[in-house]
């Protein structure tokens, strides 16, 4: 099949209009032999990084496979040298066993039969299958005005691509100028003299029929056509403007082919002008029998039902990712502007625009350098909160004052804290610390949390260590009534252009998918119901799971096994009705439905933040229009400010026993010792109390009846899915102390506190440092791949465990 490159593509990201899933999109490019694919979603670049991501995972994906068929078929042409040696060793084994003389021979080794978590990517495969990947394009599909800034007018529709840094970096700016100056009702929208600004490095296509281009001559308007494609042409480098064909049937009102009319204009003002011609499919899902799909979802999109003959669809069923033979077939004389395609995609050099932390500079008053002022605040903070520097104390802030200088972060401890003594010198309740950053004994110091680190046993390199080199990550409780007084002191304090907030994505998750699909089929709500109500209210659920679509062999299989739903799965095979709503809903399901902020991340940045994010309104806020864990691979800091309600309780509580009992409460000075405390939490009666406040967590205090602050850590911790299979443990332990049994006694001094259980990841950093000999820096490592279950690295992590590492004091015998 001949190569063609798709330009005009909308993904999931098309909230609502486009079914192009960009995981399956780069699949199926490269089944078609299309060495690149575009994502041209309307009006936003929400999708930027996924489809970077998604290129290199399928690629991945793609050439494991194929060096697995390549390991197996060398384990198959093995097995008879393996097969020799076999019998070769048996003999000399029964000539041994005879008269035992010499030294017992070994038998060979059985090779392993390789699997794909075996396949290893090196440097020299990406030059052996460099052929196999699939180049994502960046673009957008633009909204064009008269003038942007002024309310209404008609939009007309434009393909950017980004070429290159450059052509990225303005598609961004464009982006963030259509949302923060041209948004109007609900387009984000550019015009002309915006477009002519930022034009470097962009490639242009005239886009579809709702182009300008394309209405100027379907309104017999010929002249205004040429004038605009030739103005257009002018703005971007020699080459890069192309006029746009398009052919899906659509017709007009009088039964005329409109694509038809509109590409024959446009092939006598390309012979006129000489402006080159490209063909595109305006795709807004990957394959023919998906068309029915996308019209449920612009059901969902407009609230309207399939049974509607008048409701918003897309005339006909063509509007997928077609291959290179259904193209040419539609544009049997236009081949030329086929391969054009291959033209503009090997124009793109774009690569993954990953940067180094982008950290805001952070002055100090006196003069001092960053590191300078932080040590000498570390060394004040220490006196005030343990009353001398022992040499103890003075080693542990020393050690951690290196490794946070000696990284970088001197400026981001000095930014966290300074945003802190805002709020607390401003009325504004802020937590004790919650998150590993609470294991920082110069944060503790300086006011950034109020835990001490020492008393609980908490590990510094769990937040920080040089062997693990991330970006450090305070989450700081703010009383929710003051959190945007304090943002808004950040805004003013670094300039409001370097911060802003970060985008979520509401999905289709499985029970919504199922009453949206519903509603658009006009289903009885009874019958919803019934459909809805066997699925299980657990974390992740999804469909696959709930239907027993899977193998015990999946990776998934455990967390599947409680999704899985046998009520549903039998109504599923009994009633066609079930199975047409619940196969609908699951195609749809994951898919982005809509865009919110997120709770607590705050982008601050050393520059302009649209200098390296795409922006957006959001409700009125200016936010990211990369989510959270994207904005941080990108190098910005995200801070996390988390608006928390109790705090808000506990400060008008304060005002409360001021006011009639005349007691100025400082909760920062009480102790945690006080067993009328503890009597109340055994009771149950904890409403209003952060964490203890659900019906659950109140059954489990009033079993537990703690005694002590460490029970309700240990209490918070595993009331979560998975550690409360422990709960019972726990609870046994701690009221018959003598039943507790150690597998090895070198356990006891790290699980006395927790009865036996290993509750916290600090735990077992501590145990694999103890029995094996691991660094802390390597001991965080392996509790980060076991809290992501990377399986095929904890493999390696258990033979490092029983024989040890390089470099390491191994204290076994395990």
């Amino acid at each position: 099949m001949k190569p063609f490159v798709h330009l005009h593509v909308h993904t999931e990201y098309s909230l609502l209009d486009g079914a192009a899933r960009i995981k399956q999109l780069f699949d199926l490019a490269r089944e078609l032999n299309m060495p690149a694919v575009a994502m041209t979603d309307h009006g936003n670049m929400y999708g930027a990084m996924d489809m970077f991501h998604a290129a290199e995972d399928s690629w991945q994906a793609v050439v494991k496979k194929l060096k697995l068929q390549d390991a197996v078929k060398a384990y198959e042409e093995s097995l008879p040298a393996y097969q020799a040696a076999l019998a070769e060793f048996n003999q000399a084994h029964e000539a041994w066993a005879k008269d035992q003389a010499g030294e017992e021979p070994l038998p060979p080794v059985k090779p392993d039969m390789p699997t794909k978590d075996d396949m290893v990517i090196t440097k020299e495969d990406r030059v052996t299958y460099k052929d196999l990947y699939v180049k994502p394009i960046i673009g957008c599909e633009f909204y064009m005005v008269e003038d942007m800034r002024v309310p209404g007018g008609k939009n007309d529709h434009l393909i950017l691509l980004a070429k290159d840094d450059v052509g990225y970096h303005n598609l961004m700016k464009l982006n963030s100028l259509a949302w923060l100056e041209g948004f109007y009702a609900r387009w984000p929208r550019i015009d002309m003299k915006c477009l002519k600004e930022h034009a470097e490095g962009l490639i242009c296509l005239s886009a579809c029929v709702a182009g300008r281009i394309p209405r100027f001559i379907l309104d017999n308007n010929y002249e205004a056509a040429k004038a605009h494609a030739l103005e257009l042409q002018s703005y971007f480098a020699p080459g890069d403007f192309y006029l746009e064909m398009q052919d899906h049937g659509i017709h007009d009102r009088d039964g005329n082919l409109i694509e038809k009319i509109v590409n024959a204009k446009l092939t006598h003002l390309s012979r006129e002008t000489g402006i080159p011609l490209v063909v595109t499919n305006d795709a807004h899902y990957l394959r023919k029998s998906d068309a029915e799909m996308h019209e449920v979802l612009l059901c969902i999109q407009t609230a309207d039902y399939m049974d509607n003959e008048k409701r918003f669809r897309f005339e006909g069923t063509e509007f997928y990712v077609k291959s290179y033979d259904e193209m040419a077939e539609l544009f049997p004389t236009q081949l030329e502007a086929l391969d054009r395609t291959l033209e503009i995609a090997d124009k793109i050099t774009l690569t993954i625009p990953t940067k180094k932390p982008l950290l805001p500079p952070y002055y100090p008053e006196d003069g001092s350098t960053p590191a300078e002022f932080l040590r000498k605040m570390t060394y004040e903070g220490l006196v005030k909160r343990y009353g001398a520097i022992t040499p103890a104390l003075k080693e542990r802030a020393d050690y951690e004052l290196g490794v946070v200088i000696d990284m970088g972060f001197a400026e981001y401890y000095l930014i966290v804290w300074d945003f802190i003594h805002y709020a607390k010198t401003h009325g504004i309740p802020v937590g004790a610390g919650r998150g590993s950053g609470v294991g920082s004994i110069v944060a503790y110091s300086i006011g950034i949390t109020n835990v001490d680190p020492l008393k609980y046993n908490l590990i510094f390199e769990r937040f920080l260590n040089k062997e693990r080199v991330s970006m450090p990550d305070f989450d700081v409780d703010i009383c929710s009534d003051g959190r945007e007084q304090v943002i808004e002191y950040v805004r003013d304090k670094y300039g409001r252009d370097k911060v802003t907030q970060i985008i979520t994505f509401g999905t289709l998750a499985a029970k919504q998918a199922i009453k949206d699909v519903a509603r658009v089929f006009r289903v009885p709500f009874a019958e919803v119901e019934a459909i809805t109500k066997p699925i299980p209210n657990v974390p992740g659920c999804c469909l696959k799971g709930v239907l027993g679509r899977y193998d015990q062999n999946d990776k998934k299989a455990a967390d599947y096994n409680k999704m899985r739903s046998n009520d549903l799965i039998e109504m599923y095979e009994r009633d066609p009705n079930v199975r047409r709503i619940v196969d609908m809903a699951e195609k749809l399901e994951g898919m982005p439905r809509n865009t919110g902020m997120h709770a607590a991340g705050v982008v601050i940045c050393a520059e302009p933040v649209a200098d390296h994010i795409p922006l957006q309104h959001n409700d009125g806020i200016v936010t990211t229009q990369y989510p959270k864990d994207q904005v941080e691979e990108l190098g910005l800091l995200k801070m996390d400010f988390l608006g928390l309600t109790n705090l808000q309780d506990i400060k008008f509580a304060k005002q409360y026993i001021k006011e009639n009992a005349g007691v100025d409460v400082d909760f920062e000075k009480l102790g945690y010792e006080d067993p009328k405390v503890y009597e109340l939490i055994g009771s149950g009666e904890t409403d209003a109390v952060f964490q203890l406040e659900s019906g659950g967590m109140k059954k489990f205090m009033r079993d537990l009846r703690p005694t002590c602050f460490e029970d309700i850590i240990a209490g918070i911790s595993l009331y979560r899915p998975g550690p409360m299979d422990s709960i019972p443990d726990y609870i046994a332990g701690k009221k018959n102390p003598e039943s507790i049994k150690y597998i090895d006694p070198r356990l006891e001094h790290i699980l006395s506190n927790t009865y036996g259980v290993m509750v916290y990841q600090e735990q077992v950093m501590d145990i694999v440092r103890e029995l094996g000999g691991y660094s802390y820096g390597r001991a965080d490592i392996l509790r980060r791949i076991m809290s992501k279950k990377k399986q095929k690295e904890m493999e390696v992590q258990k033979h490092i465990f029983l024989v040890g590492h390089p470099g390491d004091a191994k204290n076994s015998p395990v």
